[in-house]
């Protein structure tokens, strides 16, 4: 708790143990909130994340949890209320961030089923369900911040079913918003340009080549990097952004325009 009669903010994040929900999940911490993240596969990592918010003041608990996995999810909503009760005495959370992904790159002819149907389980599916879960933990007056791509705005090939995955959050982030508003539940989308990451295998980071076509097509000549987007999310979920609802928010530094 914090030192002030109000209770301290606790964001959950998916995918908080590397990468952009990394980035967030620190960001987070930074401003003031206590942080549940959740892993697929890779403890180590996100106990190490669970260190660096403790290192920042603040308390974390890593989860497990396969977003691709609808059928584990009333396991993971009672996890998580049990993590609740035990480390901050409390029913509910203030914010989720449905951040977990994965990029595949093929083109829209070769894209096969099992791939089609790999990005609609994390990507549309895995958010769509999850949150519908977590809704009776997340507290009225609450946020959800979902993550598209700068790639549902403009077109590169080989992204086609990716990019359809992301606009379709994007329809959903404005259902959720109109139909969560009776509850004070704001709902906001962000979507990442291409940033140096090892998203997609690393691609935009570790091909030099594509690294520079990205930043020639940039407004401010450079391709993003993590803190470019956690900053963002953070902002979003501060309590002087509570009026931001519904919204698209790209941070590409300037991609296409």
């Amino acid at each position: 708790m914090s030192t002030t009669d109000t209770p301290t903010p606790i964001a959950l994040v998916t995918g908080g143990s590397r990468g952009l929900g990394r980035n967030t999940a620190l960001a987070l911490a930074a401003k003031g909130n206590d942080v549940i993240l959740t892993y697929r596969s890779r403890s180590t990592e996100a106990e190490a994340v669970v260190a660096e918010i403790a290192a920042l003041g603040r308390r974390a608990v890593a989860l497990p949890l396969d977003v691709a996995d609808a059928g584990s999810f009333e396991v993971f909503a009672t996890q998580v209320r049990q993590a609740l009760a035990a480390h901050w005495q409390r029913e509910r959370f203030d914010s989720l961030v449905n951040n977990a992904g994965i990029g595949i790159h093929a083109s829209f002819a070769d894209t096969t089923e099992q791939q089609f149907d790999e990005l609609v389980n994390i990507q549309f599916k895995g958010p769509f369900f999850l949150t519908q879960k977590l809704l009776p933990l997340l507290r009225d007056g609450g946020r959800i911040v979902n993550i598209s791509s700068g790639l549902a705005r403009f077109a590169l090939p080989g992204y086609s079913a990716y990019a359809a995955m992301k606009g379709a959050m994007e329809v959903l982030t404005r259902y959720q918003a109109k139909e969560l508003g009776a509850r004070g539940i704001a709902v906001n989308i962000v979507a990442p340009g291409a940033i140096e990451t090892d998203f997609g295998g690393g691609a935009v980071r570790d091909n030099a080549q594509l690294n520079a076509f990205v930043a020639s097509q940039t407004a401010l000549g450079r391709v993003g990097v993590p803190d470019d987007i956690g900053g963002v999310i953070a902002l979003l979920l501060a309590p002087e952004n509570r009026w931001i609802n519904a919204q698209r928010i790209e941070a590409s530094g300037g991609m296409f325009l």
